[in-house]
């Protein structure tokens, strides 16, 4: 009977599915992450591992693989923490949940744009400090969304939903870039095709939605900041090593751009002390697809990843590499 090891808890959806084709599931249910010797056990002992993004799955860890592990089907829509070549060599085969979390994470870019400009969290302080004693016109000033220009780094799905929300609910004008085009987004957003540099220069809101790679990372650092309007918002919800975290610092700091909504960092968990002092940044905790539907979804897809492996079916989040 194949056993199933899940790095962490996930909604009882997929479990079920897992059980009714006859798999034993075990499950971290402690809240912490696992030591690298309680990874390393995991992957000796067990058929199939769940991970989750924040563990990272090398190549020495694969290595220690046991020969009766065929998957890694991991509970994200990235998968830069797992070691594909690594994986591919020794004959495991790499899963993600691809396309879960288009909108829920669209809708977080969102929360954060609105967080940033409309200045929600110091002016939520303000009431609850007591500050508030009468109506002032030039209280917690802010530009409309309504008509700006938004900037897409990486049309993927997500991005897509991005420049669809722009347009349509806030008029705005789309600016985006992709390694190809996308006419018939263009069409329906009315949306312009422009270099990254070009962008930069006249966004006002940049949202990142590009994968993590040699290519990606630290693409956002000080000169491309400073290309950026001294009024312009950045918007990170792809992952943190995109954006050059002490870069950022000097530029929220010395007032190069306006403001960041951030919901990935650099070195998350850990998150540079500078930058949680600045009033002019907006941080969640890596929770952009948080929502009930997404995860539910994730459950699912990395269940019936592993349940299609074993039945000698291509998964619907089988990961190739280029």
């Amino acid at each position: 009977m194949p056993r199933v090891f899940i790095t962490g808890v996930i909604p009882d959806v997929g479990i079920s599915a897992l059980h009714q084709k006859g798999f034993t599931v075990d499950i971290n249910k402690t809240g912490k992450d696992l030591s690298a010797s309680e990874l390393k056990k995991a992957f000796e002992e067990y058929d199939a591992i769940i991970p989750f993004v924040n563990n990272k799955i090398d190549r020495d860890l694969i290595k220690s693989a046991s020969s009766n592990l065929k998957v890694i089907a991991n509970y994200a829509v990235g998968f830069d923490n797992i070691d594909v070549t690594a994986a591919n060599e020794k004959g495991i085969v790499v899963c993600n949940t691809p396309g879960v979390a288009n909108e829920s994470v669209a809708e977080h870019v969102f929360a954060l744009i609105f967080a940033c400009n409309k200045s929600i969290i110091p002016a939520d302080k303000f009431v609850r400090d007591g500050k508030y004693k009468r109506w002032d016109p030039n209280l917690f000033l802010s530009h409309q969304v309504w008509g700006q220009t938004i900037g897409i780094i990486g049309l993927g799905r997500i991005g897509t939903f991005v420049g669809q929300i722009a347009y349509g609910g806030f008029r705005m004008n789309v600016l985006y870039y992709d390694i190809k085009r996308a006419e018939d987004f263009e069409l329906i957003c009315e949306a312009r095709y422009a270099a990254v540099n070009d962008i930069l220069k006249e966004a006002d809101i940049v949202t990142l939605h590009v994968p993590l790679n040699e290519k990606t990372q630290h693409m956002i650092g000080r000169d491309e900041l400073r290309n950026m309007k001294k009024t312009a918002i950045l918007i990170n919800t792809s992952r943190g090593p995109v954006v050059e975290e002490k870069a950022l610092v000097w530029a929220l700091k010395e007032k190069v751009i306006a403001a960041a909504g951030l919901d990935v960092f650099e070195f998350e968990p850990v998150i540079s002390k500078e930058l949680l002092e600045l009033d002019n940044v907006v941080v969640t905790p890596h929770v952009a697809s948080a929502t009930y539907e997404t995860r539910e979804t994730m459950s699912r897809i990395v269940a019936q990843n592993i349940i299609d492996v074993f039945e000698g079916g291509t998964p619907q989040g089988l990961v190739k590499l280029p």
